[in-house]
């Protein structure tokens, strides 16, 4: 099933989104002939009772949550700008809430979409709880795509024949699909791979979706998976990234695995992760 229902969160406050994210968001559904949403919250600022009523404190919180309420219109409006020229099916949704009862909200919505984009300039804590609690797949954007129209050419696969991965497989399925090359990137010699089955296995599965799948295997000599992924996808040029996304939660906080993280913090290309 293709994706045909995507959502892009777009944050307001402290920091707003790049209007080059919100840009780059529209590209993603223009390739994948997709409708968009695009969610931004008028945020307020959430302190103890009895400083609120501190007429210094109260309007030091009225004019933070002005200063978001123009920054969420003034993104929905660029947004609005860039599907119109892009010629993209578009809905734009402005809510308010508190800024602790933002990563609910983009669950709430991200369940609902067959895919959210989330700029890597979001909140790390918002694309945690999008990625463990959707249900959904999650695509983190770059800061930048240095002005490279999106595309699905070359596709990158992490594998590890583990859950995480697997379901990112088929998460990815639909981009997969109309890919010109998929690389199917396993990094050993870092980590036991406790199977008995091969990539082979996994490129016939793909075959048999008419999926030109290459097999590779990268050798880490120490290093970490985060750092031997970006080295690889850079030296092949990908234009996507597919990997599950390792870690659980706890309490609201987040434990992640190690490539994971790094990825996510500071990602080299666009990143599809599952979980």
């Amino acid at each position: 099933m293709p994706f045909k229902d995507i959502l892009v969160a777009l944050n307001s406050y402290p920091d707003p989104t790049p209007v080059s994210a919100v840009e780059d968001a529209v590209a993603v559904a223009a390739a994948l002939g997709a409708h968009l949403a695009a969610l931004s919250c008028e945020t307020r600022v959430q302190v103890p009772g009895h400083f609120v009523s501190a007429p210094m404190v109260s309007g030091i919180i009225a004019g933070e949550a002005a200063k978001s309420r123009k920054s969420a219109q003034e993104l929905l409006a660029a947004f609005d700008a860039a599907a119109e020229k892009a010629g993209v099916p578009r809905e734009t949704i402005l809510e308010k809430c508190l800024t602790l009862e933002i990563p609910d909200l983009l669950v709430e919505y991200a369940r609902l979409r067959d895919l959210t984009i989330l700029p890597a300039s979001s909140d790390l804590w918002y694309a945690e709880a999008v990625i463990f609690g959707s249900g959904r797949p999650t695509l983190i954007l770059p800061v930048s795509l240095k002005r490279r129209p999106f595309k699905v050419g070359t596709v990158a696969v992490a594998w590890d024949f583990s859950r995480a991965a697997a379901r990112a497989v088929s998460d990815a399925m639909p981009i997969l699909e109309v890919a010109n090359k998929v690389h199917i990137v396993t990094v050993i010699n870092e980590k036991a791979l406790d199977t008995r089955r091969s990539g082979e296995e996994l490129a016939k599965n793909l075959s048999r979706h008419g999926i030109d799948v290459v097999l590779d295997k990268v050798d880490a000599k120490g290093g970490s998976i985060g750092e031997v992924i970006e080295a690889y996808t850079s030296s092949q040029g990908a234009d996507l990234l597919v990997m599950g996304a390792y870690g659980h939660s706890k309490w609201r906080e987040f434990v992640l695995g190690g490539a994971t993280r790094s990825l996510l913090s500071k990602p080299p290309l666009p990143i599809l992760l599952s979980h």
